[in-house]
């Protein structure tokens, strides 16, 4: 899509940093926000190489006036907005019972809040482009545990307020959807197995086998995977997809 920009958040490690460079095929500039400063240098680098201007843009999306950086710099340097891509945060895995008021506000502002804000300040920009955007859930919110109980409570609000923007986005020509993702293999995963494996009396190798096995999955996602379906999810052939969360995680969850 010519002189077409799309903003992803999350954008220096794991799913964000794929789709960022994924989208450089597709669209002719791409702004990178996430915290770390040198590692969106050189996602940045690599969005270049794909075909795309990067914009890298170092912010903590927790915090209120994020949103405004990230939209006024791209507005500032492109005047439009395509796409956007809610994918920055992750909440603590910890249990119900031992979870602090902090962490859970913490985890909530950067994932929920955080992407909320960002979409209604681009909110604008995507209605002139009739634009589209997607929110970053998880399988966790349609299987809930006491373990993961946090993980799960904020994926679903996210696919709830997804839901939301997508009934205003119909009358407004907007289109919203969310993303629904299983275990994928970034570094944030490889960091549970190394907690989950000594609690389970396993070797890190063995557990990276043995989880999929208990999850009941086929196999681990790659952040490769992810970001095609965001690309898609993004693209003209998409277009009649609102409000819709597309789920694509191996088969762990079994309800329909």
């Amino acid at each position: 899509m010519n002189n077409s920009v799309a903003i992803v958040t999350g954008a220096s490690q794991g799913i964000g940093r794929s789709t960022a460079i994924r989208l450089a095929r597709d669209f002719s500039a791409v702004v990178l926000a996430a915290r770390n400063a040198k590692a969106l240098e050189e996602v940045a680098t690599a969005v270049q190489q794909a075909g795309a201007q990067p914009i890298p843009i170092p912010v903590d999306l927790s915090q209120v006036e994020a949103a405004e950086i990230v939209v006024n710099t791209t507005l500032e340097r492109f005047g439009r907005i395509d796409a956007l891509l809610n994918i920055a945060g992750a909440m603590p895995q910890i249990d119900l019972f031992e979870m602090t008021d902090e962490q859970w506000q913490a985890g909530m502002e950067l994932k929920l809040h955080g992407a909320r804000r960002l979409t209604i300040r681009a909110w604008d920009a995507l209605k002139q482009s009739r634009g589209s955007v997607v929110f970053m859930s998880g399988s966790a919110s349609l299987d809930p545990k006491p373990a993961f109980a946090a993980v799960a409570a904020t994926n679903a609000a996210i696919t709830a307020l997804a839901k939301s923007f997508a009934e205003q986005g119909i009358q407004e020509g907007v289109q919203v959807n969310s993303i629904v993702p299983g275990a994928v293999m970034t570094g944030r995963r490889r960091s549970f197995l190394e907690k989950w494996a000594p609690a389970h009396n396993l070797t890190l190798e063995k557990a990276i086998k043995r989880f999929p096995e208990e999850a009941g999955f086929s196999r681990y996602g790659q952040p490769e995977e992810i970001a095609e379906l965001l690309g898609f999810m993004v693209s003209p052939a998409a277009k009649s997809m609102t409000g819709s969360s597309i789920r694509m995680d191996g088969g762990e969850v079994k309800g329909i």
